[in-house]
């Protein structure tokens, strides 16, 4: 995400950035931001859930995890968000008398208390106090404020997010917030007969590529060539405005992507300046081999990394949306990757995340998706984000 710089001294300017920054609203949720200098510049935005972060046992670890991250980032102040769905935003220390029995506000309003402890704990050794506030359903008020000129009891109204010079400039920018995380990534289905068209073509490129597998490796070769030249098509018919209109070809292009060589092929193939080099990767070429991890650094290096660039990657997107509009749901896991790959290459690590997810339950071992899962989980940025940070 561009950083955008605003002024810290109005919480409610930077509460209306963070939907922005993540693309969707956050619900029981923790979410940091890093601070940077000068003039407290916005830089990394993580979001975690709330129940993760408030938990006696494992959300100490994470608030260090999440710390490490604002570090490296170049924080020097960091700021804290809980989205809870308690009514109002006001959290109360102890809603429970001698011999009551603890309700579900109390337990509530517990976990963010014990989700701010932990994180202002694992932060206050590198960057001091952290300014912690609290968005409910109906308002939003800082943590420990007991102003009533600040934070009236209930909060201060949401409403009040909704008229921010932020929020006003991210809107004239063209930012949308979706209204849940899983929107970030949700791709509709085609029509019943646009499935089945593609579903039979898929069936028809499945069985060649069994016969060619029977043929021998020259066979094999000749299959994963047609269908790199499938891809081609269909890019070159996105750059015409024509993305998705033959579902032939967007079903054999997902059973294609079944095989490891041909995605490995097509993901080359996002790169610029890699000319024909998805094409001769699948022959073996020793050349080849040795460019491939240049092209790759092209990606994940902070010395070589490139800004993804805007048109050719809005155009590999829309196709491999198509192909899962098209596919069947338990086959996507390699289409989801590659849309995630491309989503993390823009710096969009929310959006990466929920492709993985859907990737995962797709197929739980799949191995491209669980990679970049430890990486988008470990906070590792693409190239060209570190190397501008």
């Amino acid at each position: 995400m561009p950083t955008t710089t605003i002024r810290v001294r109005e919480p409610r300017e930077l509460i209306a950035l963070i939907p922005h920054q993540l693309g969707f609203q956050p619900n029981e949720s923790a979410v940091v931001v890093s601070l940077r200098e000068p003039r407290g510049r916005v830089g990394l935005v993580a979001r975690v859930d709330l129940d993760d972060l408030g938990d006696a046992s494992s959300g100490p670890q994470l608030a260090r995890t999440l710390v490490t991250h604002l570090v490296h980032d170049g924080a020097a102040r960091a700021f804290l968000v809980l989205y809870t769905a308690d009514e109002g935003a006001e959290v109360v220390e102890d809603a429970t008398g001698p011999g009551d029995e603890e309700q579900p506000h109390a337990r509530r309003s517990q976990r963010v208390r014990a989700a701010a402890d932990h994180l202002a704990e694992a932060a206050e050794p590198y960057l001091g106090e952290v300014a912690t506030w609290v968005v409910g359903r109906t308002g939003y008020r800082g943590l420990d404020c007991r102003s009533s000129a600040c934070c009236p009891p209930g909060g201060r109204p949401l409403t009040e997010l909704e008229s921010t010079r932020t929020g006003a400039h991210m809107v004239l920018a063209g930012s949308v917030v979706a209204a849940r995380r899983e929107d970030l990534a949700r791709t509709p289905a085609a029509g019943s007969d646009a499935r089945s068209r593609a579903a039979a073509a898929r069936a028809r490129a499945e069985r060649r590529r069994g016969a060619a597998v029977s043929a021998g490796s020259a066979a094999v070769r000749r299959w994963r060539h047609d269908a790199v030249a499938l891809w081609r098509a269909e890019v070159a018919a996105g750059r015409d405005g024509r993305a998705g209109e033959l579902p032939p070809r967007l079903g054999r292009i997902e059973a294609a992507l079944g095989d490891v060589r041909v995605r490995d092929a097509i993901l080359v193939s996002f790169i610029p300046g890699t000319g024909d080099l998805a094409e001769r990767m699948l022959d073996a070429d020793a050349a080849a081999d040795r460019e491939i991890a240049h092209a790759l650094a092209r990606i994940v290096d902070p010395v070589e990394g490139l800004v993804p660039p805007q048109e050719p990657t809005a155009v590999h997107r829309a196709a491999l949306e198509a192909v899962i509009a098209h596919g069947r749901r338990d086959t996507q896991a390699p289409a989801l990757s590659l849309l995630a790959v491309l989503a993390w290459w823009s710096a969009d690590g929310a959006r990466a995340a929920v492709l993985l997810d859907r990737a995962c339950d797709a197929d739980p071992q799949y191995r491209l998706a669980r990679l970049l899962e430890e990486a988008v989980r470990a906070g590792m940025a693409p190239g060209w984000v570190r190397r501008d940070t």
